[in-house]
């Protein structure tokens, strides 16, 4: 990777990256082609809305979280613009249905509550299941199989409501079920024989079938074939649509974190303060938790560092926040790293734009493309009327 463009803008930065988006957004496109299903961006994960028409000319739509990423995609984008919502406000709703293609409920509840307002208003509906299948191996905060997970309907819950209105289906398009978190299609695979198992009697009266996201469709090891099998299979049996929404899939790797080393200080354990921060730019960081990659350099396990506790050039790094365990992680280098340093963390393009803050009053890091030619452009700026506005007003 050619770092000279990022020398000479401000840090910290996100950087976009044009060129490794259209490689994600390819393959994405080639999985559309080959089955005739609909791949939505979850703007949950990457909302660089900068990037909207370039992803519009690959995918078909988006999918929001709630109300504000639904306007998002709708102004951005304006192609397919679905929404799910655990809950929806009354003052939401009036708005939602007036932009929104699909609306999907997380509850036999909150299905009764607004199926009439949507089908008025020509929305497809559907709900989300919960097929208790479990594939979430590392990370029980993303599990929505979980035992007493809030996130979907149980074959059982469904079953109560239906027993208590045999009509309660009439006018549901769809069934929606999001089980994984950047895993492969083995674990979709799993996923859909259970959902087909519980649920397949209804999905014979759907229009179509929402398989969610966590499809981690562009990684290097992702089996695009068992993917593709999956959704030919739910098409061929079930006569339906088929729609994935892929958040990280769309800019995994697109993505750069560029920071500058402010000081070096060594209490036994020599560490880098950075001019970024995993509690306020990164902070999937600390909640998954997990390591980022940085360029040039190699991530070090605790139990590596204890047996080359005498190895030259590893660092931790950290930040300049007052938070203790504000703390990136541990890395070895090929040379000294100096103040005025700067490094470069990889896959910033996921969750980090999205999810940062100001803790501490730490400024927001610029955003810049780094288009497919190599040439760079700001996207925007930050500054302290940021800060203090998103606070309060004496007005």
């Amino acid at each position: 990777m050619n770092t000279e463009v990022f020398k000479n803008i401000k840090t910290p930065s996100y950087v976009i990256d044009e060129s490794q988006l259209i490689h994600n957004l390819s393959i994405l496109k080639k999985v559309e082609n080959a089955t005739g299903c609909h791949i939505l961006l979850a703007q949950k994960a990457f909302s660089g809305y900068a990037l909207y028409p370039l992803i519009g000319q690959y995918i078909s739509g988006t999918t929001a979280s709630g109300l504000y990423e639904a306007r998002l995609g709708r102004e951005e984008m304006n192609k397919e613009n679905h929404v799910y919502a655990p809950a929806y406000k009354q003052e939401d709703m009036d708005e939602l249905v007036k932009i929104c293609d699909h609306i999907i409920f997380n509850s036999v509840s909150q299905l009764v509550k607004y199926k009439d307002k949507c089908i008025d208003a020509g929305v497809s509906i559907g709900i989300r299941i919960n097929p208790e299948v479990s594939t979430q191996k590392e990370h029980a905060i993303y599990d929505p199989c979980a035992a007493g997970s809030r996130l979907g309907v149980t074959l059982a819950a469904l079953e109560k409501g239906l027993m208590e209105d045999e009509h309660l289906l009439d006018g549901v398009d769809g069934l929606h079920f999001h089980t994984l978190c950047e895993q492969n299609s083995d674990d979709l695979k799993i996923t859909l024989d259970g959902v087909c198992q519980k649920f397949g009697k209804y999905m014979h009266n759907c229009k179509w079938i929402n398989m969610g996201g966590g499809h981690h469709i562009t990684r290097d090891d992702y089996d695009v074939e068992l993917l593709i099998d999956c959704i030919k299979y739910v098409q061929d049996t079930y006569k339906v649509d088929i729609y994935l929404e892929p958040g990280e899939a769309v800019a995994l790797n697109a993505g750069y974190l560029v920071t500058e080393v402010l000081d070096k200080v060594d209490n036994g354990i020599e560490t880098l303060i950075l001019d970024a921060s995993a509690a306020c730019h990164m902070p999937d960081v600390l909640e998954m938790p997990y390591t980022p990659p940085l360029y040039g350099a190699k991530i070090v396990s605790q139990d590596e560092q204890e047996k080359n506790s005498d190895r030259k050039y590893v660092y931790r790094l950290s930040s300049y926040t007052c938070l203790a365990g504000d703390v990136i992680g541990d890395y070895a280098f090929e040379h000294e790293i100096n103040i005025g340093d700067r490094l470069i963390f990889m896959d910033m393009a996921i969750y980090s734009m999205v999810k940062n803050n100001t803790f501490n009053g730490m400024p927001l890091p610029d955003i810049w493309i780094r288009h497919a030619d190599r040439t760079m452009q700001q996207l925007t700026s930050f500054n302290y009327t940021d800060f203090k506005e998103r606070l309060g007003s004496r007005e």
